[in-house]
């Protein structure tokens, strides 16, 4: 099998490890890699003076690491400007947020060119190339450009925009069109990739098969396929059995003293719908007087990108929600949310959620959430708790069998969190079954297989020539 290549703005270390840090999709990578062999290439999170290109290789737990610093430049325009205040909230439907700058496009044009000259050395010719996420769209382009004739694939981990929202970013047709310089386009979902083709369909008159899963423009064809992420279900499973999650889930018992624990885990970011369901859960108090003292919400918000302006506002907003509603609701012996601003690792997390009797994930717009599934994966399977989840997560499309509520709706969360507390044990465990089914089935490796044998059965430049 030949070497996968996967290139993501971020890199986590080669070393194994449970950091809090680590996102779903970092461990999700590092899965993939530790099974097939490869590098894992991407920006550092360094900053240097004048850009070398100088690679950072460490090897270790199967895979390599090849990292590069950018300049301060490069990092305010290309990860703050672009990526963050530009991509970021376009893809999460969120037009008043998003900033249109011509600074912004040129950096992120620029260091994705920068990737390029700097990685296309370190491809070797029977290499697969995996490239992830909004921050390097143009990079495929960029390396056919320098004569890269692998194949190439990207997988987007954010929502794709409808086509009226995407056509507001200045530079939409030509960000579009560098697209089709990969084989294989990977979504989580069909929505997702049905709105990538209305655009490339009537924005910019691209043909597209009729069953949907091939798209030609400009003497180029694409495949597109729905490809949802998992997790490493034995792996998480092994972290909700471990001394560590087995203690942590006895000291959350013990701190709740009989009350039921709603939690939430998510990155402090406006698209995780954080200041809606604390609202959500406000109104369940006002509604519900005669359950008020029987349950609380634990919120668990890591801190992120905290040089944009919009995360420091809405971490300023919540830390003032939640103390309004703490100060008008909480008694001598009973405070309705702990809201904790920091990460935590994953097998901490793993016995945080197999001690809560439901998991409260809401996010207005998301790519996928992969914490839904980790839930599901903690979870005692002769007691497990309820999923509360968003019908704006990816993740929604594969699990029906959650309480799945509009999370613009403060009521729609009251009521599920009602629906959760009441629910018989036979039901709850029929519903987790039937997700766990599921997590398991779906998980990382299918994905990565799912895609990986989509693209290495695409025909690569060399072989068309």
């Amino acid at each position: 099998m030949s070497r996968l290549i996967v290139i993501s703005n971020r890199v986590a270390p080669a070393e194994g490890s449970h950091s809090g840090a680590q996102g779903g999709l970092a461990v999700a990578l590092q899965s993939a890699l530790r099974e097939m062999g490869g590098i894992w290439f991407g920006w550092s999170g360094g900053q240097t003076d004048v850009f070398t290109g100088q690679v950072n290789l460490q090897r270790g737990d199967g895979y390599t690491t090849a990292t590069v610093d950018l300049e301060e430049q490069d990092i305010d325009e290309y990860y703050n400007g672009y990526a963050n205040r530009t991509l970021w909230p376009l893809f999460h439907y969120r037009m008043d947020l998003a900033e249109y700058e011509r600074g912004f496009a040129g950096g992120y044009q620029r260091v994705n060119e920068r990737f390029a000259d700097t990685v296309r050395p370190l491809i070797e010719q029977d290499d697969t190339v995996w490239i992830q996420d909004y921050h390097m769209i143009p990079l495929g382009q960029e390396l056919r450009r320098r004569g890269c004739a692998n194949r190439i694939g990207f997988f987007l981990h954010t929502p794709w925009p409808p086509r009226r929202l995407l056509a507001t970013l200045p530079e939409a047709n030509e960000l579009v069109e560098t697209l089709f310089a990969y084989d294989v386009l990977g979504f989580h979902t069909a929505e997702w990739l049905e709105s990538f083709c209305d655009f490339a369909r009537l924005e910019m008159g691209a043909d597209i098969e009729e069953d949907g899963d091939v798209i030609r423009f400009g003497g180029r064809t694409v495949r597109v396929i729905v490809c949802p992420i998992g997790i490493d279900t034995a792996e998480f499973r092994a972290l909700a059995a471990s001394d560590t999650a087995q203690h942590t889930c006895r000291q959350m018992e013990r701190s709740a003293v009989g009350r039921a624990m709603i939690v939430g885990v998510d990155r402090l970011d406006y698209s995780k719908g954080l200041e809606e369901r604390l609202l959500g859960f406000e109104r369940f108090l006002l509604e519900h007087p005669e359950e008020r003292k029987e349950l609380f919400l634990l919120q668990i918000a890591p801190p992120s990108r905290a040089s944009v302006g919009s995360y420091q506002r809405i971490r300023n907003t919540l830390e003032g929600l939640s103390g309004r509603i703490n100060g008008e609701h909480a008694d001598l012996d009973w405070v309705p949310i702990r809201y904790v601003n920091q990460g935590y690792p994953r097998d901490v997390l793993a016995g945080v959620y197999r001690a809560s009797r439901i998991g409260l994930v809401t996010p207005l717009r998301d790519g996928m959430n992969l914490v839904a599934k980790e839930y599901v994966a903690a979870q005692d399977p002769g007691d497990p708790g309820v999923l509360i989840l968003s019908r704006f997560a990816g993740a929604a499309a594969q699990m029906q069998e959650a309480v799945l509520v509009n999370p613009y709706s403060a009521e729609e969360i009251s009521d599920a969190i009602l629906t959760a507390l009441r629910m018989p044990r036979d039901e709850r465990i029929a519903r987790w079954r039937a997700l766990m089914d599921g997590v398991e089935r779906e998980d990382v490796m299918w994905w990565r297989k799912r895609f990986t044998d989509e693209l290495i059965a695409a025909p690569s430049l060399a072989e068309v020539d």
